[in-house]
């Protein structure tokens, strides 16, 4: 079959990373794939086209933009009666409305987060009202379908969890010989305690709670450094952070990495501090390295972290607890190795990236009947 995939761009991080992989899945599998982009292409969108598939991008504006939205109507023209998959909300409206009155298989959305803060938004708004058009609406935990029911999210078909999962081949145990070369590579001695986070650099993020956590950490552990993967736009901001706190030698602000595996088997302990999170990959990812983590209790991560076997879950927004934490399993030896390889085999088990694309695949399969005629009233309410 024919599948397109509807993103906002192909930026990278989490999401973006699910969608390339799943792709080259598909593509494994002898299916079409092509990508259609709302704004912008993205930097994973060179990995595609590198392998061969067409990436094509809308140029949205803000604001209500129907330039942008006939784009989108032409591409899919070109792709009759293929799956359309769209990722995160406001994709998923806008596909939703591009492709009314055009042959499509079927519509299958999945949100990748926990949603919008605000369900009386437009985006929530629209977004509810192109469930009518939908087959299926899929979280990515089991908390995040709960709440999407809870909030009126209703497509014709089903409402269901597909958690993530990974190329658990890519990742390997993080061990010291590998912790001594990224402590020599970023400038560290070779008895640093490396505290890693990988993520985009955004407001929900909350990286500056980890900084003013690990600055608690430093006072009780002097050797502990922070490692710090993502790019974004509060890089500027959390650098300047670091400096005023007198952390700048032991923070390493490390931008896009297309290396994320190699730098996990670096660490020590991996941290996530996010104020709102979905089904984490970063957190599938440090599970397959072996490493023990401590995150915030939001969202799915307690679907990934179980307190005191593979890690310890803290309160948002608590500095005090996330330090604590941190030091907690820096100072817990052969109980913080046990947490790591708890996680790992719980990763083996249950992360599987063939898991989640066989999942996937029985989705676009059960397709009900056609949807390619209605009409939604939009009231203007495009954003």
């Amino acid at each position: 079959m024919e599948i397109v995939h509807f993103v906002e761009n192909l930026d990278r991080g989490g999401l973006e990373r699910t969608v390339v992989d799943l792709i080259a899945s598909q593509r494994e599998a002898g299916h079409q794939c092509r990508v259609i982009c709302l704004f912008k292409l993205g930097l994973l969108a060179r990995e595609l086209l590198a392998s061969g598939v067409r990436v094509d991008a809308c140029g949205k504006q803000p604001g209500l933009d129907l330039r942008a939205l006939r784009r989108a109507r032409a591409l899919l023209r070109q792709s009759p009666n293929a799956v359309i998959h769209t990722h995160n909300a406001m994709a998923h409206y806008y596909a939703v409305i591009a492709s009314l009155g055009l042959p499509v298989k079927c519509r299958i959305n999945t949100r990748h987060g926990m949603g919008g803060r605000s369900r009386s938004g437009r985006q929530e708004w629209l977004y509810r009202q192109s469930m009518r058009f939908t087959d299926y609406a899929v979280a990515v935990c089991e908390a995040a379908r709960e709440r999407f029911a809870e909030e009126g999210v209703h497509p014709r078909y089903g409402l269901l969890a597909v958690p993530n999962g990974i190329r658990l081949e890519r990742f390997r145990s993080a061990d010291p010989d590998a912790r001594r070369t990224l402590a020599a590579e970023l400038g560290w001695p070779a008895g640093s305690r490396i505290i890693g986070t990988v993520g985009r650099l955004q407001p929900v993020k909350d990286h500056a709670l980890l900084l003013r956590a690990f600055a608690k950490v430093r006072v009780q552990v002097p050797e502990a450094v922070l490692a710090i993967v993502g790019d974004g736009p509060l890089r500027e901001a959390l650098e300047a952070q670091a400096t005023q706190a007198g952390l700048a030698d032991v923070v390493r602000f490390l931008g896009d990495r297309h290396d994320v595996p190699r730098l996990l088997m670096g660490m020590e302990v991996f941290a996530l501090s996010s104020s709102s999170e979905g089904y984490s990959i970063a957190l599938l990812e440090a599970c397959a390295a072996g490493l023990p983590i401590v995150a915030t209790d939001v969202g799915g991560n307690r679907e990934i972290v179980r307190e005191g076997v593979n890690g310890r879950l803290v309160p948002s927004g608590d500095a005090a607890a996330l330090a604590t934490a941190l030091i907690a399993l820096l100072r817990g030896g052969d109980r913080a190795a046990t947490m790591g390889r708890a996680g790992q085999a719980w990763a083996q088990a249950e992360a599987s990236f063939r898991t989640m694309a066989e999942r996937y695949h029985g989705l676009y399969e059960d397709d009900g009947q056609d949807m390619s005629s209605g009409v939604m009233a939009v009231q203007g309410r495009i954003s």
